[in-house]
């Protein structure tokens, strides 16, 4: 259970302590733990070789009781992989987990099967993400133990097309409510060169319409989605981007206004929110002016393949769909002992595949997705009942 609030602040309404539960209901610090060792530190290191720009000096809390709300943007038309190898950066680099962010995210990105990496099952809360709620949001505002972070534009971020790369979409009003309230900053950090995990990629509504009924919130239209019908595993495909979160300036939503959050208009909030998003796409723009020009870096990528050859082909995304796989059954059978994938040894990797069979259906042209869709189906109508 969080951390109690602090005696100077208010008493949580009777809801808010209700909803405490959202801390604990899934998060698995050792899932996070093992997943960071065996997988992701490969893929970051090899594949998206990620840097944190600016985040030296950490940002710490101008109310030491409330937690700060990271804010970024999001890469369009691409599975959420940014949001991924950024958080597990920082649980490396970070020394104390109460500054790691508790990300909030769209709720169909933890109930739709699909949208889990591979479908391992609750992947998402189980690293931490608590489904983006008003009632939530709220509640991990009266609770110190960890700080938030939020892609503010939501879904429609992620679905713009890649002749919007880098235009910030419109923000949700209620991260400039709850800062006013709180009186807490929000953290602006800039996501850089993820729009090139899926580029030359667009979207139609009427297509969107269909796949939101099997929980994908959209289907990226372009030249990937061709491989995606002859290769499944291409939905969570992600070109090697070299991604570079740059850490932005502190936003104070409480001087913007001389009014308390609760005698702001709708009108008002809207306008203190484009506000806020003018000076984050200000910033942004300097950003990928400095560090978007090469989004790949080829030849940095080819000397990284090369120093981690031995783990060859796992860094590369036709062998995520086994490594996730493989994680998942190891770390189910074992439980929290301590787990050690085999990524070195000749033929790993189709032992792997003949151990979890289902994962076949990932290199099926067409009829692959049949499977894949009905377990897809079946986990987003039990997500939605929960």
């Amino acid at each position: 259970m969080p951390t109690a609030p602090s005696p100077a602040l208010p008493t949580p309404p009777p809801e808010i302590r209700a909803n405490q539960h959202i801390y604990s209901d899934y998060f698995d610090e050792e899932f996070v733990y093992q997943l960071d060792k065996n997988i992701l530190q490969l893929l970051d290191r090899v594949w998206f070789r990620s840097e944190l720009v600016g985040f030296e000096n950490y940002p710490q809390r101008n109310n030491p009781d409330t937690p700060l709300i990271f804010a970024s943007n999001h890469s369009g038309m691409a599975f959420p992989w940014d949001a991924m190898v950024a958080l597990s950066h920082l649980w490396r680099k970070l020394p104390s987990l109460r500054d790691l962010p508790r990300p909030l995210s769209a709720p169909m990105l933890s109930q739709s099967a699909l949208m889990n990496p591979f479908l391992v099952r609750d992947f998402w809360k189980r690293c931490g993400c608590v489904d983006a709620t008003t009632l939530n949001f709220e509640t991990m505002m009266y609770y110190q133990e960890h700080n938030l972070m939020l892609y503010p534009e939501g879904v429609p971020g992620i679905g713009k097309g890649f002749n919007r790369k880098y235009q910030l979409q419109r923000l949700a009003t209620s991260i400039i409510r709850l800062g006013i309230q709180h009186r807490t900053d929000i953290i602006p950090f800039y996501t850089i060169n993820g729009e090139y995990l899926n580029p030359y990629a667009y979207s139609w509504d009427w297509i969107n319409n269909l796949s939101k009924k099997i929980g994908i919130p959209f289907i990226p239209m372009g030249p990937i989605i061709l491989m995606v019908l002859l290769q499944p595993w291409f939905f969570y495909m992600a070109f090697p981007a070299k991604l570079t979160f740059v850490l932005g300036s502190r936003i104070k939503p409480y001087e913007l206004t001389d009014k308390a959050h609760d005698e702001l208009s709708r009108a008002e909030y809207e306008e203190l929110s484009n506000q806020v998003r003018a000076r984050m796409q200000a910033e942004m723009d300097a950003a990928v002016q400095q560090y978007g020009q090469k989004p790949y870096r080829w030849a940095e990528m080819w000397q990284r393949i090369k120093q981690n050859w031995r783990y060859f082909p796992f860094f590369l995304p036709f062998a995520w769909p086994a490594v996730f796989t493989e994680f998942e059954k190891q770390y189910t059978r074992k439980g929290q002992r301590d787990i050690s994938l085999d990524l070195t040894s000749p033929g790993s990797w189709l032992r792997m595949i003949w151990r979890n069979p289902f994962t076949i259906s990932f290199f099926i042209p067409i009829l692959g997705w049949i499977p894949i869709a009905i377990r897809g189906y079946k986990g987003h109508r039990i997500g939605k009942k929960m």
